[in-house]
C-alpha cells in the first residue's frame, strides 16, 4: 500500500513514523506546506519521500491521510474522492457544512472511494454507532482542557478571556456542536466526529470547559436513547507536542490504518 500523509504536525509525524514501520505499507508521501518540517520527517523515515501536492502521486497513492487543518482539509478531501482515491480525515470539523459534506458523501460512492474517520480522542463511539438505530433522545459532549490548549484560540481572543487569570474551572462555551467546532477548530474534533455518527450538529451540546487544575484532556459523551443511558469519561494525556491535541486522537488514527492495511474489522 502507498499513503500519502497531508500534515506533518504532530499528529502527522507521529502516524508517518508508526506507518513507516508497518510492512503493508511500501511508500509514504509526505506534503506540508512548511518544507522544512516535512523534509526533518522524512529523514527519519524509510519510505518517506517529499511531494509539491496531494494531486502529485494520487495515481500511485492507495490512501491519503489528512493531518493538517479544516481549511487543508476541505481542500485535499475533494481532489482525493473524485480521484477514487480512500481518504482518512482527521480535521472532522472540515465536514460541519452539510451541503460540503453531503457532496463529498456522494462523490465518494460515484467514485468508489472511501471516507474514513478515526474515533479520536474520545471512548464510546461504538455505542453511539449502535444506539442511533433506535430513537435518540440527547447526546452532550463535556470537554475539559488546561487553560494552555485554548491558546490562540480566535473565540477566546475575542471574547477578552486572560487564560493565564483562570484559577478554577471554567466553561468557556456551552451551545451546539456546530457552532462549537467553528470556534475550536483544533481543540474539538471530537465533537464533529460524534455529530456525525449520531444524531447531527445542531442536536448535539456541547459544553467547553478550562481547568488549570488538571494537565490532562478530558472529554465525557452523554446518551440517552431507546438503548437506554451511557455516559463514557475519556481522560488524555495531551500530546508533548501540541496540547491542543490528545495523544489518543493520534493512536486512534494509528490504529485505523493498521485496520485499513489488513483489511481487519473487529468491533465495527
Amino acid at each position: 500500500m502507498r499513503i500519502t500523509i497531508v500534515g506533518c504536525g504532530s499528529r502527522g509525524s507521529k502516524l508517518a513514523q508508526a506507518a513507516d514501520e508497518m510492512m503493508e505499507v511500501k511508500r509514504i508521501y509526505l506534503v506540508d506546506s512548511d518544507k522544512e518540517r516535512a523534509e526533518q520527517v522524512a529523514a527519519g523515515l524509510k519510505k518517506a519521500e517529499l511531494v509539491e501536492d496531494v494531486e502529485e502521486e494520487l495515481y500511485h497513492c492507495d490512501l491519503v491521510i489528512e493531518c493538517a487543518t479544516q481549511d487543508a482539509a476541505r481542500e485535499v478531501i475533494p481532489k482525493v474522492v473524485a480521484r477514487g482515491v480512500d481518504i482518512m480525515v482527521m480535521s472532522v470539523g472540515a465536514l460541519v457544512d452539510d451541503e460540503f459534506r453531503e457532496s463529498i458523501t456522494e462523490k465518494a460512492k460515484q467514485c468508489e472511494a472511501k471516507v474514513y474517520i478515526p474515533s479520536g480522542a474520545i471512548c464510546g463511539t461504538d455505542g453511539l454507532r449502535a444506539s442511533t438505530v433506535g430513537e435518540i433522545e440527547s447526546v452532550e459532549l463535556i470537554t475539559t482542557k488546561p487553560p494552555v490548549s485554548f491558546e490562540g484560540v480566535k473565540y477566546i481572543q475575542d471574547k477578552g478571556i486572560d487564560l493565564k487569570s483562570i484559577k478554577e474551572k471554567t466553561i468557556l462555551y456551552t451551545g451546539p456542536a456546530r457552532e462549537a467546532v467553528q470556534l475550536f477548530p483544533r481543540n474539538v474534533n471530537v465533537a464533529a466526529t460524534v455529530s456525525i455518527m449520531g444524531i447531527g450538529f445542531d442536536k448535539t451540546m456541547v459544553t467547553i470547559a478550562a481547568d488549570p487544575n488538571i494537565k490532562i484532556n478530558s472529554h465525557e459523551l452523554k446518551i440517552k436513547g431507546e438503548f437506554g443511558e451511557m455516559t463514557t469519561h475519556t481522560y488524555n494525556v495531551p500530546s508533548p507536542i501540541n496540547p491542543k491535541t490528545s495523544n489518543l486522537s493520534v493512536f486512534s488514527a494509528i490504529s485505523a490504518l493498521q485496520r485499513i492495511v489488513k483489511s481487519q474489522w473487529i468491533g465495527i
